[in-house]
């Protein structure tokens, strides 16, 4: 759902969809949820395993940036294989803040 209608930010390393909290009482008050992608394109089981724990490490980082209630959605592009943490986190970073200013 998230993918499908949410706000879509791509960098160079990945694609970030946002859909803010619905409209339900205390949506706000429930925590951030974030989901990864990284498909077989990225590279084998080793890579991508790799690729999903630097992503989750990144989010967590800045997991308190996200509103509560929202849903994100990290897709891995195949170029994320070969890129270290700083330019995962830099690509997040930018993609986070790109999403929350177009949001609706």
């Amino acid at each position: 759902m998230t993918v499908r209608r949410g706000v879509r930010a791509r960098r160079g390393t990945l694609v970030v969809h946002h859909r803010p909290a619905s409209g339900g009482p205390g949506a706000q008050s429930s925590p951030a949820t974030v989901g990864f992608v990284v498909s077989r394109a990225v590279g084998n089981s080793v890579v991508r395993h790799r690729v999903t724990r630097r992503l989750r490490h990144v989010v967590r980082e800045r997991l308190a940036e996200l509103p509560g209630g929202s849903t994100t959605v990290v897709r891995a592009l195949p170029a994320s294989a070969g890129a270290d943490f700083a330019v995962l986190a830099a690509d997040f970073a930018t993609a986070v803040q790109a999403v929350r200013r177009s949001r609706p």
